[in-house]
C-alpha cells in the first residue's frame, strides 16, 4: 500500500498499464493510492483507471462560486472580467479533479444578460487555450480527453433569454449547447417547480423546444414543475435532459425531484438524468453521504437502464453549491418565494453538497462507491461520462431524431 502522495497526472501514467494488469487480482493484492498531497483519501487502482479512461462529465458544474467573505470584487467574478486573474494554480484544482467536461449552470434572466453570459465565458475560453477547450462540436468530445485541457460547456438554467424563436438560433451560434426551458417560476415557456400553479408548456414553450430540438440545443427540465415536465417529454422528438435532479422516489415530497414517471418518459425519448450532490434533494435529513448519492443511481438503473444517468452535481467545483451566505448577509435564492419546497438544511461548513463530496476530488470518490456498490466497468463508464457525450453528439449530427 502507498502512502506518498503523488500528482493526479504522474500517477495516472504511472498507473494506466498497472491497473489493467492487477484489476482481476484478489483484493488484498490490490494497491490503494494518495493521489492529493493535500488529502489522505486513497483510492483504489480501479478507480483511477475508470477515471483515466472513461470521459468524465459533470452535466451541471457551477466552475466557482463567487465567495461572498471576499472584500471587494470576489475572484470568481474577476476571472470572467480581467483577463489574467485566472493562474495555473487556479487551473490545477480544475486539473487535478478528473472531470474532462464541465457543464455550466448560471441563470440568464434576459436577452441582454444571455448575451452577456456567453460573451464573458467565450472571452474566458479563449484568454486560457492552454487550459480551457469550448464543447461545442462532436469532435471536441472526443479531443479533450488526454489534451491536459478542461471543456466547458455553455449552458444556462433559464431560457428567459430567448426573446423570440431566432434567438435561439443566436445562441447556439455563440456557443450555447443547453438551456433549461424555466428556472423556479412561471416564464413564456412554463411553470418552474417554486410556482404557485403549473399550467404546463405554453403554445410559446412547444415552439421553443421544437426550434432548441432543430437546431441541436438540449432541453433540459431539471426546475420545471411537474406539468411543465411531462408536457415537455412528451413533446419532445429528440433526447431530452434532467441535467441536476433526483429521485421524488427516495425523497417522498420533493417536487424538486422527478418522479418514476417522468424519469420513464425522459428515457422513452432517448435522454439522461445527471444526479446531483446537493444534500435536501438526495436525503430528507443528515446524515448524507456519497451511499445516499448511489442509491440514487440504483434506482434510475433499476427502473429505465444505466443508459439513461449520469453525474449532475449542481455545486461549483470547489464543492459548495449555492453556499449559506456569511453571518448578516442574505441569499437571495434562499428569499424566494415557497423556497420552503426545497426543504433545504446544511452542512456544518454552511454548504449544500453532501457529506464527503465537498471538495474537487469527489468524481474519484463517486467512482470509488461506485466500485463498492459493485458496478461493472462498463455501467461506471456510462455515468462518468460516456452517456452524456452521447446524448450531445446525437444532439449535434441529428442521429436520434424521430
Amino acid at each position: 500500500m502507498s502512502s506518498t502522495p503523488v500528482s493526479r497526472r504522474t500517477a495516472l501514467r504511472t498507473l494506466g498499464a498497472a491497473a489493467a494488469a492487477i484489476v482481476g487480482a484478489p483484493a488484498i493484492l490490490r494497491g490503494r493510492f494518495q493521489l492529493f498531497a493535500e488529502s489522505p483519501a486513497e483510492y483504489s487502482a480501479r478507480t483511477i483507471r475508470l477515471v483515466q479512461e472513461s470521459p468524465v462529465v459533470d452535466l451541471l458544474c457551477q466552475f466557482a462560486f463567487p465567495d461572498q467573505r471576499e472584500q471587494g470584487t470576489p475572484l470568481a467574478t474577476r476571472w470572467l472580467r480581467e483577463p489574467g486573474t485566472f493562474t495555473e494554480e487556479h487551473f490545477a484544482m480544475f486539473r487535478n479533479s478528473g472531470v474532462d467536461i464541465l457543464c455550466l449552470g448560471r441563470g440568464a434572466p434576459s436577452y441582454e444578460a444571455n448575451l452577456t453570459f456567453l460573451a464573458e465565458w467565450n472571452g474566458f475560453i479563449a484568454s486560457y487555450p492552454q487550459w480551457f477547450m469550448r464543447i461545442d462540436h462532436p469532435r471536441h468530445l472526443d479531443a479533450v480527453k488526454g489534451s491536459g485541457r478542461v471543456g466547458i460547456m455553455i449552458t444556462t438554467q433559464t431560457a428567459d433569454g430567448f426573446r423570440t424563436l431566432d434567438d435561439i438560433n443566436a445562441s447556439f451560434g455563440l456557443g450555447q449547447r443547453v438551456a433549461q426551458l424555466t428556472y423556479n417560476f412561471q416564464n413564456r415557456i412554463g411553470a418552474g417547480f417554486l410556482e404557485h400553479n403549473d399550467g404546463g408548456l405554453s403554445v410559446f414553450g412547444h415552439q421553443v423546444l421544437e426550434r432548441m430540438e432543430r437546431v441541436g440545443m438540449g432541453v433540459d427540465l431539471s426546475h420545471c414543475a411537474d406539468r411543465t415536465t411531462l408536457d415537455s417529454l412528451a413533446a419532445a422528438k429528440r433526447p431530452a435532459l434532467f441535467t441536476h435532479a433526483a429521485c421524488r422516489a427516495l425523497v417522498p415530497g420533493r417536487t424538486r425531484n422527478k418522479t418514476d414517471e417522468m424519469i420513464r418518459k425522459l428515457a422513452a425519448t432517448g435522454g439522461v438524468m445527471g444526479i446531483a450532490y446537493i444534500r435536501f434533494m438526495i436525503r430528507s435529513g443528515a446524515p448524507v453521504t456519497v451511499e445516499h448519492v448511489v442509491d440514487h443511481f440504483d434506482h434510475v438503473i433499476r427502473l429505465v437502464g444505466a443508459e439513461h444517468v449520469a453525474v449532475g452535481s449542481d455545486l461549483d467545483l470547489q464543492g459548495w453549491g449555492s453556499p449559506r451566505p456569511p453571518e448578516g448577509r442574505t441569499s437571495e435564492i434562499a428569499n424566494q418565494p415557497n423556497f420552503d419546497r426545497y426543504f433545504a438544511y446544511y452542512a456544518d461548513d454552511g454548504g449544500v453538497h453532501v457529506d464527503g463530496l465537498g471538495h474537487p476530488r469527489r468524481m474519484f470518490d463517486l467512482t470509488e462507491a461506485f466500485v463498492r456498490r459493485g458496478y461493472s466497468d462498463h455501467t461506471i463508464r456510462l455515468i462518468l461520462g460516456g452517456n452524456a457525450v452521447r446524448i450531445f453528439r446525437d444532439l449535434w449530427t441529428g442521429s436520434r431524431a424521430r
